[in-house]
């Protein structure tokens, strides 16, 4: 598999080299670069007019929204008199960050990117990720330090240390045992990219490189220990079989079943679900009530201060919440706080108008299936990551549903060319 344009050979480049850039430090500055350097090549294609696809609707209000999302930083930071030189600071992390979404989704929908080629170099990735297991489990083996080294790049900025560090392990506070990382800059993170790894690696033709895929995939879920990973992967699993196997009268079948045996065991199904739910929160505790805490005091603040708007920037949690910036670990309630109702319903109405038109069509082929599953991937991380943080990261899934979209676009004007022709 060989790059064919400029297009591919950046994206090769980016994703097959991701752990030179790992234990360089530099992954949260490749990614941003990344974004708007395709942007660029994009914005030059359709002004020197190389480029005629139409712009597919869904990838406008991705576009839309993400601007959206930078005039509440400009309001906000007016609203809270936060000065000139943090406005300046928000707008950049603007840029790196829900900016990303949006440039991503457009490479995908725009540029000449092949899903086989953004599979094959996601089966890189996987491939180098098992041949360095030995190296990231034996050093909780043999007690080596957590985090041996922070770039010199963090000098540049960014939300934390650890989008610098190379993390070898790191140890649960709650139960003592160990839970990995890697790439990314902190454990449940690892899961979502695993998820997306996943997905693409379902499009792999050839079996030696779909199974590393799959099982590097599995085994980072795994190691990441992210209740939420293994929920969604769960959930993938469950509608690639669908797709596979259940079509038609059989599916439908299947579906008045479901129905009839929920209005029969209904009550007891959902006490079951409760129970099962309780256990999983029990798993880890700790983590689950500083989720909590941080989510009510990102609503009552948002309620009482500042709802249409927000406040302009994240701020630090008290030490109930141990310090954890208000409105992390969930996309809905850091919109809330941060840029208020407006933002919120800036991430909600084109997230909503890709899985409406993406969900019906599922089913057509390998680009729209991987596309909806990773907007439908991206839908359950808002509820347990923050995406704007994570967006340096996740772009191979973005470039997935920027493709989806282009996918229908076509295959709809071909159907209307075939219908004016008859």
């Amino acid at each position: 598999m060989a790059p064919e344009n400029t297009e591919e050979r950046i994206v090769w480049f980016a994703l097959t080299k991701m752990y030179l850039f790992y234990f360089l430090g530099a992954l949260y500055v490749v990614g941003p670069v990344l974004g708007w350097t395709l942007f660029a090549l994009a914005a030059y294609r359709y002004i020197t007019h190389r480029l005629n696809r139409s712009l597919p609707i869904p990838v406008l209000l991705w576009l839309i929204a993400m601007l959206v999302m930078l005039v509440c930083v400009v309001v906000g930071h007016f609203q809270e008199y936060l000065g000139v030189v943090q406005l300046i600071k928000s707008s950049i992390g603007w840029a790196k960050g829900w900016a990303l979404l949006a440039l991503f989704i457009l490479a995908g929908a725009c540029l000449n990117i092949r899903l086989e080629l953004l599979t094959r170099a996601a089966m890189k990735v996987c491939l180098h990720t098992l041949l360095l297991l030995p190296l990231f489990i034996g050093a909780w083996i043999f007690s080596l330090p957590e985090t041996p080294y922070v770039s010199p790049l963090k000098a540049i900025g960014g939300p934390g240390a650890e989008f610098f560090a190379v993390s070898l392990y790191e140890l649960d506070p709650g139960s003592g045992l160990p839970r990995w990382r890697i790439f990314t800059p902190w454990a449940p993170a690892l899961g979502f990219m695993a998820n997306i790894f996943f997905l693409l690696a379902l499009n792999e033709k050839e079996a030696r490189w779909r199974w590393i895929g799959l099982t590097a995939s599995m085994l980072m879920i795994l190691m990441s220990q992210s209740r939420l990973a293994i929920l969604v992967l769960l959930f993938v699993l469950g509608v690639v079989f669908a797709l596979r196997y259940l079509r038609g009268a059989v599916l439908a079948g299947l579906l008045v079943a479901a129905f009839q045996f929920f209005a029969f065991f209904g009550a007891w199904l959902l006490q079951g679900l409760e129970t099962t739910y309780e256990g999983i929160k029990a798993a880890r505790a700790d983590s689950t009530r500083v989720r909590e805490a941080l989510a009510r005091i990102a609503i009552e603040r948002w309620r009482s201060e500042a709802p249409i708007w927000g406040h302009g920037v994240v701020e630090k949690g008290p030490h109930l919440v141990e310090y954890m910036p208000i409105g992390s670990h969930h996309s809905w309630y850091g919109l809330l706080f941060v840029k208020g109702l407006v933002g919120f319903m800036a991430l909600a109405v084109p997230m909503t108008a890709s899985l409406l038109i993406l969900i019906p069509r599922v089913g057509l082929n390998g680009i729209t299936r991987t596309g909806c599953l990773s907007c439908g991937l991206l839908f359950f991380y808002t509820f347990g990551e923050n995406l704007e943080i994570l967006a340096y990261l996740i772009w191979p899934g973005l470039i997935a549903i920027g493709m989806a979209h282009a996918e229908i676009t076509s295959l709809a004007a071909k159907t209307s060319k075939t219908r004016r022709d008859s």
